[in-house]
């Protein structure tokens, strides 16, 4: 990793999202079209990048990042991983749409073979708004990428002047420029242009995690079926019926199951189906057997995953082994 004083060399990515965006003269935020600026664009508006570091730009997609599809996130950490295997790549910076931005850095966190920074960044409101908040997201994510310190910490998302772990983050407001939260809090902070840390990630990931990018031609379908009153029967059945390798139940609460479906979900475990319970409120541990007889079902409990990233770690947990308790172990361990 290079020093500040000879200029890491960051790579930055774009993916398109909010902080590419543009609206029309108005110069409110909430109209406006998603994925118009190229990166190049971007890096230009931010003055005092070339401080930073020595900067390689590409444009690998120009999408909303409510677009991204499974191929996209595996074509993006191919692309990452190729970054960083580079000698003449320090760190590597992806600019990406807020919506998603979650799911994408958690994909990168557990399969790309690297001790280098990744960081991620984006833009609750597009370049032509009042106070855009894109600018200074890139200028901090830049900064955290070409820092010495900021290796071997997994996957970053950088917004809003904080440092969160991809394992941990997601958004929690439309609007608002603290919309990412950590559970458990960020990493750090951005003080004075560089990244000041608080805490280390505990759980494996990147280079030390048993999931070999190379070897994944596809990510396994996986479904994610949310728990509500009134929950029915049919959306699992139709995420079976399109071939579905696992379904991650939102459930309320602690991940708690409704009467109704306790028997649907034992059903498909018995035609071969993973059922994996998590919680849609955002926080906090879902318990093995504590509300639903996970052994008698052969279901797997999320830990603290939300849904959707726990919809990736089941594909994920899938291209290694299609057994249960062998998931149950990956859910404990990631």
């Amino acid at each position: 990793m290079s020093t500040p004083s000879s200029q890491a060399r960051i790579a930055v990515i774009g993916t398109g999202g909010t902080i590419a965006g543009a609206g029309s003269a108005d110069p409110g935020s909430a109209a406006y079209r998603s994925a118009v600026v190229s990166v190049a664009g971007l890096l230009a508006a931010v003055p005092g990048l070339a401080r930073l570091a020595e900067l390689q730009a590409e444009q690998l997609f120009q999408i909303d990042s409510a677009d991204f599809t499974d191929a996209h996130l595996l074509q993006l950490a191919r692309r990452v991983a190729e970054l960083c295997a580079r000698d003449d790549v320090d760190g590597v910076v992806v600019t990406h749409g807020t919506d998603t931005m979650e799911e994408t850095a958690y994909l990168l966190h557990l399969t790309v073979p690297t001790a280098k920074p990744i960081v991620l960044t984006g833009a609750m409101r597009p370049g032509t708004a009042l106070a855009a908040d894109g600018p200074a997201n890139l200028l901090h994510a830049v900064a955290v990428a070409a820092h010495p310190t900021s290796g071997g910490r997994g996957v970053l998302v950088v917004m809003n002047e904080e440092v969160h772990s991809a394992r941990d983050v997601a958004k929690g407001h439309t609007q608002r420029l603290d919309a990412f939260a950590s559970p458990h809090g960020p990493l750090g902070l951005v003080v004075e242009g560089a990244p000041r840390w608080y805490r280390a990630v505990a759980r494996p990931h990147t280079a030390r995690t048993e999931f070999d990018l190379a070897a994944i031609g596809a990510l396994p379908l996986v479904g994610v079926v949310a728990g509500h009153g009134n929950a029915r029967r049919e959306p699992c059945e139709a995420w079976a019926a399109a071939g579905a390798r696992a379904i991650v139940l939102a459930g309320v609460g602690g991940g708690t199951v409704p009467a109704d479906l306790q028997p649907v979900l034992r059903d498909l475990r018995r035609r071969g189906v993973h059922v994996v319970r998590a919680s849609r409120t955002g926080a906090g541990p879902v318990i093995r057997n504590a509300s639903f007889d996970d052994d008698a079902c052969g279901s797997v409990a999320a830990d603290d995953q939300n849904p959707p990233r726990a919809r990736l770690l089941a594909a994920l947990a899938l291209t290694r082994a299609d057994d249960a308790q062998a998931m149950q172990r990956i859910f404990l361990r990631y």
